[in-house]
């Protein structure tokens, strides 16, 4: 919430403990700099230090590292959707089914305690207008680059080579910012200056009870349907109901996603001082 300095004088009777702000509509006291939205108690840090780690790998590389829209996600620091949810209430049903004729596919793998964390991150940012970005500091490369590549032969050199797939990575990506963004999501960042490189597809083999198999890329999956993109560029959607069809999913980000809520800020930080030495 931004709030306008006054002097002792000028300052306006207390607000009330709960509830919206009077005047706090849509654009209005913009000199006094009443905050848009209902007012919220303070976030727990630990749930957004989770809900960080899980928008970075989920949700940035449509929405922007920083929530200002990517190369096809929309601007969410004053999205209705955003402004108004209380505890990931309204963003849970669009997160859960998504968006397919706007592009956002669904995300059942998510848990409702998963989206209610990236939902807290949102509802905390700024939405006076101003960019959040001017607040930044001047670099993130503020850890131990040894303990860094300590880490990354540990948890990452299973799948990952420094002199293979990781050669010259730091020279592609020479802003610490985006290239901490793209090994958090295990993909290329969205966002201004992040190269516009599309995310590996999820597969998914689908095998009827008649004894069908289909296979295609993930369209839509939720509890009630499995939609499929075929090789020849149509959709088949199938009915689901528990575990009939059975279902194959082939994610090539899942370990990626499984590593998000064991990292610490320090990991964070130590692999990103690492890996901006591959050049």
């Amino acid at each position: 919430m931004a709030c306008a300095v006054l002097t002792a004088a000028q300052a306006p009777p207390a607000a009330p403990a709960q509830g919206t702000p009077p005047g706090g509509g849509r654009g209005a006291g913009r000199a006094g700099g009443l905050a848009a939205g209902p007012q919220r108690p303070a976030i727990d840090p630990a749930v957004l230090e989770r809900g960080q780690g899980l928008y970075s790998v989920h949700c940035a590389s449509c929405h922007g590292s920083e929530a200002r829209g990517g190369e096809t996600g929309p601007n969410l620091l004053r999205s209705p959707v955003i402004l108004e949810d209380q505890d990931g209430e309204l963003l849970l049903p669009i997160v859960k089914s998504g968006r397919p004729e706007r592009g956002m596919p669904a995300r059942p793998d998510l848990t409702d305690s998963q989206i209610k964390d990236i939902a807290a991150v949102l509802r905390n940012l700024r939405t006076t207008g101003r960019d959040p970005g001017r607040n930044r500091p001047a670099t993130i490369v503020v850890g131990d680059a040894a303990q860094g590549q300590t880490y990354f032969g540990a948890t990452c050199a299973k799948c990952h080579s420094p002199t293979g797939d990781l050669k010259g990575l730091a020279t592609k990506y020479p802003e610490p910012r985006t290239l901490q963004q793209v090994w958090l999501a295990g993909t290329a960042a969205g966002g201004r200056g992040a190269a516009p490189v599309a995310a590996p597809k999820t597969l998914i083999t689908v095998t009827l009870p008649s004894g069908e198999v289909v296979k295609g890329e993930q369209a839509r999956l939720d509890d009630f349907i499995v939609s499929l993109k075929l090789p020849d560029g149509s959709v088949r959607t199938i009915p689901r109901n528990g575990d009939v069809p059975k279902l194959e999913i082939q994610d090539p980000l899942q370990p990626h996603r499984a590593l998000v809520p064991t990292y610490t800020d320090r990991d964070i930080h130590n692999l990103t001082a690492y890996l901006v030495t591959l050049k």
